[in-house]
């Protein structure tokens, strides 16, 4: 009995586990597991195929070689990026770049405001769902599939040169061959593609509009347009704001894979923009350093759009993005 006691009564010498403490940051984290989990598969995607790929950069400021490697190939400094402004067909492709990316932010980047300004004013729901339904299907066609349908349509011997030939006895139009409708082509691509699921950031935007504002304003005898002036885009200008900026910041990134597809010899010379620049030098022609130079430098100058946007914008009082 009297051992008994003693072992109860002295502490155990066993080794315990030490728990982390109740403000801790392993506390913490062990916490929120499940929510750190459901963001874990998000963040190895940016790690994996945005961040680890810059280290691949340094090749800009190399004359590389594949079989000489990133340590062994010489180093050049900024001569490739010499070579961005010294050559002429660089500068074209840059004009190219920009003029499709100001057309894009001109006509398609207006767009899904239109179209969530008029489904926010259709009334009977199932009509609302069944529009919004149908006009953001597109979203979900890839664009070998869209740039298919286009040259269906558009082809020498397609449906709109058939039904013209038929109806009005008008000779075949190569659409797709003309420079000057490329850029046109382009836009209305985009347009029918992705305005739709545009629109669903706006609906989301109109949808937190408080109500009440709406009935004292009907009150008062404001008609339909003037709640769409005065409440609807004023409620809605802080994510126009920062949807223009994030748009800014990819000014230089058209898309490779419509670009790609729409391209043809005809239309070469006003078609070519950087991304396409960068796989026929980098992949075609094999001049790895040059194209790495002329991406690098795309990403810098989107970059320093997206933060004098973003002061802009601040110091007009307007939310940024950060």
């Amino acid at each position: 009995m009297a051992s008994l006691t003693k072992l109860v009564s002295e502490p155990s010498t066993a080794p315990q586990a030490k728990l982390p403490k109740r403000n801790s940051l392993g506390r913490k984290l062990w916490n929120s597991r499940y929510m750190y989990a459901f963001v874990l598969p998000g963040t190895l995607f940016f790690l994996i195929y945005k961040y680890i790929p810059l280290f691949g950069s340094i090749i800009a400021f190399q004359e590389y070689s594949p079989f000489q490697g990133f340590l062994h190939s010489d180093w050049v400094g900024l001569a490739h990026f010499k070579r961005i402004f010294d050559n002429p067909e660089v500068i074209q492709v840059l004009v190219n770049t920009l003029t499709l990316s100001f057309l894009q932010i001109a006509f398609a980047f207006p767009i899904p405001i239109l179209l969530a300004l008029m489904l926010n004013e259709v009334r009977i729901e199932w009509v609302k769902r069944m529009l919004q339904s149908f006009i953001y299907l597109p979203h979900f066609l890839s664009w070998v599939v869209v740039i298919g349908l286009v040259t269906i349509f558009l082809r020498s011997d397609g449906l709109v040169n058939h039904m013209t030939a038929q109806w009005f006895g008008w000779d075949s139009v190569q659409f797709l061959q003309i420079p000057w409708l490329f850029k046109p082509l382009i836009v209305l691509e985009v347009i029918w593609k992705e305005a739709g699921w545009g629109t669903i950031v706006f609906l989301a935007a109109i949808a937190g509009v408080n109500p009440e504002l709406y009935e004292a304003s009907i009150v008062d005898g404001a008609g339909r347009w003037r709640r769409i002036w005065h409440i609807t885009l004023p409620a809605i200008r802080t994510t126009i704001i920062i949807l223009l900026i994030l748009r800014l910041g990819t000014v230089l990134d058209n898309g490779f894979e419509q670009i790609f597809l729409m391209l043809n010899p005809y239309v070469e010379e006003v078609g070519n923009v950087l991304d396409t620049f960068v796989y026929y030098k980098g992949i075609l022609q094999s001049d790895f350093s040059f194209a790495t130079a002329v991406g690098l430098f795309k990403s810098v100058v989107g970059l320093i759009l997206v933060v004098s946007a973003n002061r802009l914008a601040k110091r007009f009082g307007e939310d940024g993005i950060y």
